[in-house]
């Protein structure tokens, strides 16, 4: 029995009957919603005898030359050996050269096979071997092409329906979870915040049934759209482009194949494609670059993100400025700003918070520890896996998680923000260092912060990014931090010197507290563990906690201090007194979720799904202006979560605040401040006092020549300058409040 269905019909239908009559509506030509996507404002007109003459004569061959229609400045002169099947409709062809990089070529038609089609104004096709119902913008570029065509089907990786196509066509983005359970329809303008919310609450039915519906009512289930390229896109040496929407000033290069998919380019940002890549069932945002033999199916790309040099994507949401070059990611949902450019890593099933980085030859989900698919690992923002990692699903990890080289062996629950994990296999126990980025790697937590706003290059800032790292989500895991060490210090205390006594958490909780408050000596004598952070039976040891227990505190503090000078600059208040009657009598600390990088009150996010299944909010774009409307909102709700924070690890109302007590704020501020700064400073510095990263230079000269001098780095030089800075507007709060001068 044949395989291969090869079905016959007549020369004179090709071209035609793009929409069957069972889907054309009462009164429609097949050409009705081609003619209201076409806005190129050209007027067409069919040939004149002479004009049939010419193209005749340079080779050109028509199934109806009636059905060949020009605009005024047509000239005949620039088409050549093309075979024209259907309605084809030509603009301005002038005698001109178009040049783009280094390829030059002459407008016009040549050397191509054209089947219902629209052109703008000035257009090269040049060896087009089969160009099919695709409506083309002006100064378009298009040459040496296998395969261009839009089918009556098309969808441009958007997870729709047509009219008459069965359910199981449907594009799912499986993203989070192997099991499919967290799939979501991608669409043309997925923000990281749609995905997140569209991935969790799975067992909230009403909702999931909104996000479907919302996404369905953004599309026309109508067959017969077609394919579109917007002005001035290049398209070159390609091999096969189908069902693919392509914006303006797009450059394709190279590209094996294209299919199902929307590449939003133009004034937001240049969207590029380049060679051997394979690229199936997506949405591309503006500003994205795809080179080097990229494979990526089901996906989507938020603008200003990156797929290079081999990178393969597999069902996943990839965030707004970030990169994937060489390595495989399957079934994640990646918050912006992310880095992952080792050949040799893997991410699989993974919801990654944002600014973070992926070290070579980290194994983030490995499937054998389970007889069915992956489960999942969820990664606050800033996770950053050192070489060599291998992770277990499921696996949870707090902010600016750091995890040292080596294959841990069961499954991580870790609720320590800033912390270093390393699996000590020589001691068989897991450690943990709660702070570790404060105490010896300020420097790139400080850039870090400042290098993801540098780089946001989004011109439509839908959702708040917060990239500091301290910001309600950070210090509410500080918070936890500071009980889970109190209580666990206090444990060891028992432990080590009453054994046999059994006391509760509560008084644990209240001895640790007055050790690590009144008692350091004693408690960096004990060896502090903690249960229920990794699932196996082996310990896990928690070292520098003294440290960490300060660190955060004064973190804290430094986060409500600031803030509250903030609030202060806003109010420009006549005196203190005045200034301090004025702030929250009882202020509370309130829950945070990060959603798609945008941190959002729990109680706003309850409202949001409240309101969706409440039909009062009715589509994606609204949810969208709710994002908007919560990110006007977030300065106000940061400063209020900080003077909650002040007042909670102050253990006062900050309306009992004097003037004593407010420049004792001022002094810790400064402080921390100072510190801060030196430590960005020092923990730079090691790299060029290190012997071992002197060794491979002649002298320190080529040192500075090679790497540039440490006196002259320019994030340091910023951080010097804003503490000065800050020192300034902290005198001047002094002088107008007559506060006394340290």
């Amino acid at each position: 029995m044949p395989q291969n269905i090869i079905t016959k019909s007549p020369l004179a239908a090709l071209g035609y009957g793009f929409i069957k009559d069972t889907y054309l509506p009462k009164g429609k030509d097949e050409y009705y919603l081609r003619n209201k996507q076409n806005r190129n404002g050209i007027t067409y007109r069919q040939l004149t005898a002479y004009e049939i003459e010419m193209l005749v004569r340079n080779g050109n061959t028509s199934d109806n030359w009636n059905h060949l229609l020009v605009s005024d400045a047509f000239n005949p002169e620039l088409v050549k050996n093309c075979k024209f099947f259907g309605l084809v409709r030509i603009g301005k062809l002038e005698p001109l050269c178009l040049s783009f990089s280094d390829l030059q070529t002459p407008v016009g038609l040549y050397n191509s096979t054209i089947i219902s089609c629209d052109f703008g104004d000035n257009v090269v096709i040049n060896n087009v071997e089969y160009l099919s119902h695709y409506i083309i913008g002006n100064e378009v570029i298009i040459v040496n092409v296998n395969e261009l065509v839009t089918t009556n089907h098309a969808k441009f990786g958007n997870g729709i329906v047509k009219e008459g196509e069965p359910e199981d066509v449907r594009i799912w983005m499986e993203i989070c979870n192997e099991n499919t359970g967290r799939r979501v329809m991608p669409f043309n303008g997925m923000l990281p915040g749609d995905a997140f919310l569209w991935s969790r609450f799975k067992n909230d039915n009403a909702l999931q049934e909104k996000f479907k519906a919302f996404t369905e009512a953004r599309f026309d289930n109508k067959r017969g759209y077609y394919g579109k390229i917007g002005n001035r896109t290049v398209i070159k040496n390609c091999k096969i482009i189908k069902d693919v929407w392509v914006g303006t000033d797009a450059y394709f290069k190279g590209a094996n194949k294209l299919k199902n998919l929307t590449v939003n380019s133009g004034e937001e940002g240049q969207t590029q494609i380049g060679e051997g890549c394979e690229i199936v069932n997506g949405i591309i945002g503006f500003g994205c670059r795809i080179f080097y033999g990229v494979k990526a199916v089901r996906f989507i790309m938020a603008s200003h993100s990156q797929l290079k040099y081999g990178a393969r994507l597999i069902n996943s949401y990839l965030g707004n400025n970030a990169t994937i070059s060489c390595c495989e990611v399957l079934n994640s949902l990646i918050f912006p700003a992310h880095e992952q450019h080792h050949n040799n890593s893997f991410l699989c099933a993974a919801l990654v918070m944002g600014q973070s980085n992926i070290a070579a030859g980290a194994t983030i989900g490995s499937n054998h520890n389970s007889r069915g698919a992956d489960g999942e690992i969820i990664m606050g923002r800033g996770f950053w896996p050192g070489l060599c990692v291998s992770l277990k699903h499921n696996s949870r990890f707090a902010s600016f998680t750091i995890l040292a080289k080596g294959d841990y062996p069961a499954e991580l629950d870790i609720p320590f923000p800033f912390s270093l994990v390393s699996n000590d296999v020589h001691n068989d126990r897991l450690n943990i260092m709660p702070g570790y980025w404060f105490l010896y790697n300020m420097y790139a937590l400080a850039r870090n912060a400042w290098k993801c706003v540098d780089r946001d290059k989004r011109t439509e800032r839908i959702q708040h990014l917060e990239y500091d790292y301290l910001a309600p989500d950070t210090i509410n895991e500080m918070f936890h931090t500071l009980r889970l060490l109190e209580i666990n210090t206090g444990y060891a205390y028992y432990k080590a010197h009453h054994p046999k006594k059994n006391i509760t958490q509560e008084e644990a909780l209240t001895t640790g507290k007055q050790l690590l408050h009144g008692d350091p000596k004693l408690v960096n004598q004990l060896e502090i563990t903690i249960e229920g952070v990794e699932n196996g039976k082996r310990k896990t040891i928690l070292s520098k906690v003294m440290q960490a227990y300060t660190l955060f505190t004064d973190l804290i503090y430094y986060y409500g201090i600031t803030q509250l000078l903030q609030l202060l600059k806003q109010q420009k208040a006549a005196s203190l007194e005045s200034f301090i009657a004025a702030l929250p009598a009882k202020a509370v600390r309130t829950n945070w979720v990060n959603v798609g990088g945008q941190l959002i009150l729990a109680e706003d996010l309850q409202q949001l799904k409240d309101k969706i299944k409440a039909n009062k909010i009715k589509s994606w774009d609204e949810v969208h202006d709710y994002y908007t409307t919560l990110g006007n909102k977030y300065p106000q709700q940061k400063m209020n979560h900080a003077l909650a924070s002040l007042a909670e690890i102050t253990g006062k109302s900050l309306r009992k605040i004097d003037k004593h007590g407010f420049n004792n704020l001022l002094n810790t501020v400064i402080a921390t401040q100072e510190w801060i700064t030196k430590a960005i400073y020092d923990s730079r510095a090691k790299d060029y006092n290190n012997p071992f990263r002197k060794m491979v230079y002649e002298n320190m000269a080529e040192m500075n020549e090679v790497v540039g001098k440490l006196e002259n780095n320019s994030f340091i030089k910023q951080q010097l300058a804003s503490l000065e800075e800050f020192k300034k507007e902290v005198a001047g709060i002094r002088k107008t409040f007559k506060l006394k001068t340290p």
